[in-house]
């Protein structure tokens, strides 16, 4: 199976910190290191919320089965854990929270 590398970029409102291309396995936060793009964390497991951001564009794996810190409506809102969710394509993810 081939896997196709997607641009995932990295802003603080409309400002671009930075940017680098998805690989196999790597979680949203490790993308974000790899960009030299600091963001929060705490838990690493999807259970304290701290890595919350908001996908402005693009597609990320969002289980069926939420995180506990993550709901429903700040996934209508965009948000988005970092630490234990993959990008399925191009994205383009602001490091401020929905909240």
């Amino acid at each position: 199976m081939s896997y196709s590398r997607h641009l995932i970029r990295f802003f603080r409102g409309s400002e671009e910190l930075g940017h680098a291309e998805s690989e196999p396995d790597l979680n949203i936060i490790d993308i974000a290191e790899i960009a030299n793009v600091e963001i929060p964390t705490n838990c690493t497991s999807g259970t304290c919320g701290t890595c919350l951001v908001r996908l402005v564009s693009g597609s990320v794996d969002i289980p069926e089965e939420l995180p506990p810190g993550l709901d429903s409506f700040l996934v209508e809102e965009g948000g988005i854990l970092t630490c234990c969710m993959k990008p399925t394509g191009s994205c383009d993810i602001d490091v401020i929270p929905p909240i």
